[in-house]
């Protein structure tokens, strides 16, 4: 599976007013230094200490966005 990498800042940036509860993302743990990866499927992911949860997704045509605010490109 491919993802793009990003910081809980990043990603709230990234996300559209509607798209996600962004208090659900908080409530989560999700903070600004957080470390998130979203899959091509727009599956968010965020890193525990143990390992990777999943607090909830993008819908619509976020890949674009992403990679321009990111920079980056699926890997």
């Amino acid at each position: 599976m491919e993802f793009i990498e990003l910081s809980g800042k990043t990603l709230l940036d990234v996300v559209n007013e509607g798209e996600i509860d962004v208090k659900e993302l908080r409530d989560s743990g999700l903070t600004g230094d957080s470390i998130v990866r979203i899959n091509k499927f727009g599956e968010i992911e965020l890193r525990q200490r143990q390992g990777w949860e999943m607090v909830g997704g993008l819908l619509g045509h976020f890949e674009d966005r992403l990679q321009r605010m990111t920079g980056l490109d699926w890997a």
